[in-house]
């Protein structure tokens, strides 16, 4: 249901609603006289309508006007808006325990409490801290992803083959499902030693529409967030959907679970799940059934989607500077023995083509608005943010910051070959993953996964839109959510070199 066919609902609710804007104005009127500068708020709905379809790009114009520390009235939340890479440098390293919290979407408060077991959502507390304990040395480990480079290459290689069918048969490939599949299957078999889908098959098409569809949901404008005193309501219905997909996740996770445990065998070489479980039968009260289902929906959440989507990204920009592509090519071809596939180690040594991901991640970070919450009072330049205020820090308008990044829309990946930036939470102007305590955990595997499949797909093969479409008429609108897809996928006929 879009914003503007339930505005009508409010009606009957208005006369609450400023009385509760009343009460919360008066008890913040301290604090709101020393908030930084923002647009003035319309009763009862604040700055909402100036959102629209495209928030990131909606809140980077408004920012022109009232600065890299903007704030906004949405409803009756106050929300404080980031632009700037020092602004964020401050944010995420200076005061980054203050602005660890996280607010929650009202639909990721499912009845699968989803919210209060998610290394995502939830507080940096114990329970968190033993979530990223085991991503970062049982899943995201240099030495456990160098122990796993075999399956990646094989997952790898069954894409090539996909692939190589489609330029046979002179069909198109839709790189984006392709992608999504891959990296669906390195994570399974990291996960359980198991494919969870095929290409080209209607299962991995309903897993991408499960995840597709949660991080849409939970990105959408929800008026619930808005308004909190509406949150049991659930007016538009969208924490209703997220928890029909959260049901359908956990029908796949606890059909695997429950075979393991019924089986009482490890594999031959324990995965993921045997470590997982091995914890939750050490009587850990912090890793229970509920905790490894929300990390398990966590990790294939985050960990499929966003791959697939930069690499879509990555090939669609390249198939619209074709100059790029052969130069890229050029540089695997003499790199890379022409009977060899490519591998990992030989990442290193492709310096014009980590520039090319660099450069697509800087134009199309796979989270444009990185979300946080103050979970205390703080003074930022001379202003106050509220304690349990939102925070959004625009990463994608900070990626096209014209004071940064010279011709900072155009795709331009040599601006990174003389450069020593780096997406790893250092350079606060290149924060696709965050920065801080938050930072994506997933960042090392993303890193290696991304650059292994576009380096195979470009190397062999051209690609080539349908007839008649040419390059530069390409469209690449975006589609808001959690993270940015492209509004319209990408599917493109490739011919072998």
């Amino acid at each position: 249901m879009e914003f503007s066919t339930v505005l009508s609902w409010f009606t009957f609710v208005c006369t609450s609603l400023l009385i509760l804007f009343s009460i919360v104005r008066e008890k913040f009127n301290s604090s709101l006289s020393k908030l930084p500068p923002g647009p003035v708020p319309l009763p009862i709905f604040g700055s909402l309508f100036k959102l629209g379809k495209k928030p990131h790009e909606s809140l980077a114009n408004l920012a022109k006007t009232h600065g890299p520390l903007m704030s906004l009235k949405l409803g009756t939340v106050t929300t404080i808006v980031v632009t700037s890479s020092s602004m964020a440098k401050l944010v995420l390293q200076k005061h980054d325990q203050s602005f660890a919290g996280r607010s929650i979407p009202n639909s990721i408060q499912t009845r699968q409490n989803h919210h209060e077991l998610s290394m995502v959502w939830l507080h940096p507390n114990s329970q968190w801290r033993i979530f990223r304990k085991i991503c970062n040395s049982e899943i995201f480990h240099s030495s456990r992803l160098d122990a796993n480079q075999d399956i990646r290459h094989k997952k790898v290689r069954e894409l090539m083959e996909h692939v190589n069918e489609k330029c046979v048969s002179g069909g198109a490939v839709s790189i984006g499902e392709a992608a999504f599949v891959t990296v669906l299957n390195f994570l399974s078999n990291t996960m359980f030693s198991v494919d969870l889908a095929h290409l080209d098959s209607a299962s991995s098409q309903e897993f991408k529409a499960i995840v597709c569809g949660i991080l849409e949901e939970a990105g959408r404008p929800n008026i619930a967030d808005f308004f909190p005193v509406l949150r049991h309501i659930d007016p538009q219905r969208v924490r209703h959907r997220v928890t029909n997909y959260f049901a359908k996740l956990d029908e796949i996770f606890d059909r695997i679970i429950d075979k393991r445990l019924q089986s009482k065998e490890t594999q031959t070489t324990p995965d993921v799940l045997d470590k997982l479980l091995e914890y939750s039968q050490e009587n850990n009260p912090e890793i229970r059934r509920p905790h490894i289902n929300a990390l398990l929906k966590d990790i294939f959440i985050a960990g499929t989607d966003t791959t697939s989507s930069t690499l879509e990204w990555a090939l669609t920009e390249l198939i619209r500077n074709q100059e790029i592509m052969e130069k890229a090519r050029l540089e695997i071809q003499q790199i890379i023995e022409k009977a060899k596939p490519v591998e990992e180690q030989d990442i290193a040594q492709l310096p014009y083509l980590q520039a090319i991901v660099k450069e697509t991640l800087r134009l199309h970070p796979p989270v444009p608005l990185l979300l946080h919450r103050a979970e205390t009072e703080v003074e930022l330049c001379g202003f106050t943010v509220p304690k349990h205020t939102q925070v959004l820090v625009n990463a994608w308008a900070i990626g096209r910051d014209p004071n940064i990044w010279e011709q900072s829309t155009t795709f331009m990946p040599e601006r990174f070959m003389e450069s020593d930036i780096e997406f790893r939470g250092q350079d606060f102007e290149f924060i696709p993953f965050g920065a801080g305590r938050r930072i994506c955990p997933g960042l090392p595997l993303a890193h290696r996964m991304v650059h292994l499949m576009l380096a195979s797909l470009i190397r062999s093969y051209e690609w080539k839109l349908s007839k008649g479409m040419k390059p530069e008429n390409l469209d690449m609108d975006d589609k808001f959510g959690i993270t940015l897809h492209k509004a319209e996928p990408l599917r493109a006929f490739l011919t072998k070199i």
